[in-house]
């Protein structure tokens, strides 16, 4: 199989995990450890995360629903020092930066497709979407509060392969979470389960037959 497109996760992928700040605020709140993942978790489905990532609330609309869901568990939480702790995450992977570059000058057009949020002025807050800003890495950016769409709707992956004019068949797909991949996997894309850099780099260079490090 000849590839033609790399299309990358930010968050767990390119940039740390966000779940790793949510075990840190677990220790700021002196909460119960994986407390504020497994409300994440549930909210990502239905609940205000998932309608956060999709644009539908503000970000101040998004705290108070949040917390609301924490308190319905017997739980108090901050939902803006939750955001906050997600900020601090560290900058981009470089070995992942190298990886992408490699990839373009081999001639694969690369693209980001990720789950992300706005500020109450509708600007990207999500970590490392201003660094993103000013990498030239990417042939296109996807982010799921500007278009309305999060993963794993596959609307959101038809438009990311339109917008990087590439097929399923001849895509790559990097994500952290295995819910992420499945639509992915169904419309034909070859997918790859980041739970470390180094492992899935190397298992994407096998795939696209490039040296990437």
């Amino acid at each position: 199989m000849s590839y033609e497109a790399v299309l990358f996760d930010l968050g767990g992928v390119v940039f740390p995990s966000p779940f790793e700040a949510f075990d840190r605020y677990d220790t700021i709140a002196d909460l119960p450890a994986g407390f504020t993942r497994g409300l994440i978790r549930t909210s990502s489905e239905t609940g205000a995360w998932a309608a956060l990532e999709r644009g539908e609330l503000t970000m101040t609309e998004f705290f108070a629903a949040l917390e609301a869901e924490a308190a319905a568990l017997g739980r108090t939480i901050e939902g803006a020092r939750i955001m906050a702790t997600i900020g601090e995450t560290s900058g981009a992977r470089p070995e992942m930066l190298t990886a992408i570059e490699r990839l373009r000058a081999g001639g694969l057009r690369v693209g980001a497709l990720t789950n992300n949020w706005t500020n109450d002025a509708g600007r990207s807050t999500h970590p490392g979407i201003a660094e993103i800003e000013t990498f030239a890495g990417f042939d296109a950016v996807v982010e799921s509060a500007k278009v309305g769409l999060r993963k794993p709707d596959p609307r959101i992956y038809e438009l990311a392969l339109t917008r990087l004019g590439a097929t399923a068949e001849r895509t790559v797909f990097l994500d952290d979470l295995g819910i992420n991949l499945k639509p992915a996997r169904a419309m034909g894309m070859a997918t790859i389960k980041v739970t470390d850099a180094e492992t899935a780099i190397a298992e994407l260079a096998a795939l696209v037959e490039l040296e990437l490090r």
